[in-house]
């Protein structure tokens, strides 16, 4: 495989055949659609007694969404939200529980199987995704299903996925009004694209700046409780899917307790690891700087790379998405500077065929 110089912006698009890095760049307009369709869609009313809520999902969008909007209203939140990624619906799911099922291409038959389960629990139902089967379960059921476009890989459609989730639990009064964040972050977003994009030299662009500093070495991403482990969890997805290099993610404080003491296996295994540490000083409590400063001075000595990664933007939410977005264009050049393309999964591509999906 010939590596591509990130420098060279032309051949950067002509690796990116199926257009990733175009995708991302059109978040902002992905996110206002988002937006709009879930302000007209005819929700549900909330059962009386609301105890939380569940997000049937799996992989980098659907359940990608679902864990950055609970990390997202973990201190705001007026119930839990859970998110679930497999075959079964918890026990605990009855009338006082509302399901939200997410399958972008409706195929995904772990969540078709769950909500099947959650229709039988007395659960308030909404679906939502670009057709398929389950949109015909939700049909049958009388569940209210949200249609958003179809036609792009479920990872690189958070705007059609997270925003009108976010709307739905603000109509129904579960967070509040989130009008003035969002705005602030599709503005971001459209400004870190600019930042980002291919044509952006790499004295100038974080994303490219990242990926010489990580690249032919395993990825390890480190956020922080209580509002930046899904932002961790969304780059380990990502670079697997789209840089297809095997990638590991955990939270600050917890890794402190027991995994940092891994930190000290074999010099020449520690020096194949790249860290990048997800920053957020503008929610970094004065402990929290302490545990990022020794995390970051233990590391420099011994990984192969140690990369400290700014988040930007007012709200919280601007904050959280200014990293995903960051991370999101990292994973895409991982793959096109070791000249592959980001778009194709041929693993799931197999894995699906040998299961019979």
């Amino acid at each position: 495989m010939a590596r591509i110089d990130l420098q060279d912006a032309a051949a950067i698009t002509a690796a990116d055949t199926l257009s990733m890095l175009a995708l991302q760049m059109g978040y902002p307009e992905q996110f206002r659609e988002g937006i709009a369709l879930a302000r007209a869609f005819n929700l549900p009313p909330l059962p009386a007694d609301t105890h939380e809520v569940v997000i049937l999902g799996t992989g980098g969008g659907s359940a990608a969404s679902g864990n950055l909007l609970r990390s997202y209203l973990f201190g705001e939140g007026r119930v839990p939200i859970h998110v679930v990624q497999g075959y079964n619906c918890p026990g605990f799911v009855d009338e006082h529980s509302v399901v939200i099922a997410v399958s972008h291409s409706g195929k995904t038959e772990e969540i078709n199987s769950s909500f099947e389960q959650a229709a039988r629990t007395g659960a308030t139902l909404v679906a939502m995704g670009a057709g398929g089967r389950l949109k015909e379960t939700a049909t049958r059921l009388g569940a209210p299903y949200l249609d958003v476009p179809g036609g792009l890989m479920p990872r690189v459609a958070i705007g059609y996925i997270f925003a009108p989730i976010l709307v739905m639990l603000e109509r129904w009064g579960l967070c509040g009004d989130q009008s003035q964040a969002l705005d602030e972050s599709i503005a971001l977003m459209a400004e870190l694209a600019r930042e980002y994009g291919p044509e952006s030299p790499v004295e100038r662009n974080l994303a490219k700046q990242v990926t010489q500093r990580i690249a032919d070495r395993i990825p390890v991403v480190y956020g922080f409780a209580d509002h930046f482990d899904a932002v961790a969890w969304r780059w380990k997805n990502q670079l697997g899917e789209n840089s297809k290099y095997m990638a590991f993610w955990n939270t600050i404080p917890h890794l402190h307790h027991d995994e940092a003491v891994g930190w000290d296996m074999q010099p020449e295994l520690m020096r194949q690891l790249a860290f990048v540490l997800l920053r957020d000083q503008a929610g970094e409590s004065a402990q929290m700087v302490k545990r990022w400063t020794a995390t970051r001075e233990i590391l420099a000595e011994r990984a192969g790379a140690c990369v400290e990664v700014e988040s930007r933007g007012e709200s919280l939410l601007a904050r959280m998405l200014s990293l995903v977005v960051l991370g999101d264009f990292v994973s895409c050049y991982m793959a096109i500077a070791k000249g592959v393309d980001p778009t194709p999964v041929a693993i799931i591509d197999l894995f699906k065929k040998k299961v019979g999906q």
